[in-house]
């Protein structure tokens, strides 16, 4: 069983914004835009994290909640959303930043939190507890989990290891992409199951030949776009918290 990591075991909305500000601050510090970054999780990020991929994203996205002369909110959002990828690499553009250093600057703010005062950053993470129960008796059924995740493999094991979670296998997003991992995987395992709360990555899956026979859940509890329960393709299956305790046979 391949199992993703944020939105599917964990909620870390909180720790999303908190460190996406700091990043963004240490970035534009000495640009007048820094003092106007709200503490509290502004609608338009919150909104904005189904679409998101890479943690460089919400350093950007916390950026440009204070690019603009108002702040952002629902409407803004939903307009951004229609286009995601091509109003990021304008983004890009106009803070003049790459995605590697947006990526180098959240991971050195989580580096550092981590490093001076690491409880306080595991607690603003909220594990599902519905899914940690599950995943630690998965081993009653002869059933081992891997752990797959855009997050960086640090920051996971640290969080997994605070949740009392031992996964066979980790992989954060130094690793590769999850497609590349999963077929990896393929070579040596037999996958009975990847669960993910993004639906473009299961749709990713099903679409090479190689990974199609595995059965793929869309979390519902997740990070989920408004239309995406209802848009599913047959082979994709939407998984519920309450359906959790059935045998893994039983999910599809």
């Amino acid at each position: 069983m391949v199992v993703d990591f944020d939105g599917v075991i964990i909620d870390g909305m909180a720790e999303y914004w908190w460190s996406s500000r700091k990043a963004c601050i240490d970035l534009i510090q000495k640009h007048s835009a820094a003092e106007a970054l709200p503490k509290v999780m502004p609608e338009y990020f919150r909104f904005l994290r189904p679409w998101v991929n890479q943690g460089w994203e919400m350093v950007l996205l916390a950026a440009e909640s204070v690019r603009h002369d108002c702040p952002l909110g629902l409407e803004e959002a939903k307009a951004f959303a229609t286009n995601y990828s091509l109003n990021c690499n304008e983004a890009l553009k106009f803070w003049g930043w790459s995605q590697v250093e947006l990526q180098t600057a959240i991971e050195n703010v989580r580096h550092q939190a981590i490093a001076t005062n690491q409880d306080s950053w595991l607690g603003m993470h909220s594990p599902f507890p519905e899914v940690i129960s599950r995943l630690k008796r998965l081993d009653t059924e002869g059933i081992n989990f891997m752990v797959l995740t855009t997050k960086g493999e640090i920051f996971t094991a640290a969080l997994l290891k605070f949740l009392d979670l031992r996964p066979n296998i980790l992989n954060g997003h130094e690793a590769g992409s999850k497609i590349e991992i999963l077929m990896s995987l393929t070579t040596e395992h037999t996958i009975l199951g990847f669960v993910e709360d993004r639906l473009a990555t299961l749709q990713n899956v099903l679409a090479r030949t190689e990974l199609a026979a595995i059965p793929c859940y869309l979390a519902s509890w997740g990070y989920l776009k408004p239309e995406d329960k209802s848009s599913l393709p047959k082979k994709i299956h939407l998984l519920e918290t309450k359906n959790l305790d059935l045998p893994l046979a039983s999910w599809s």
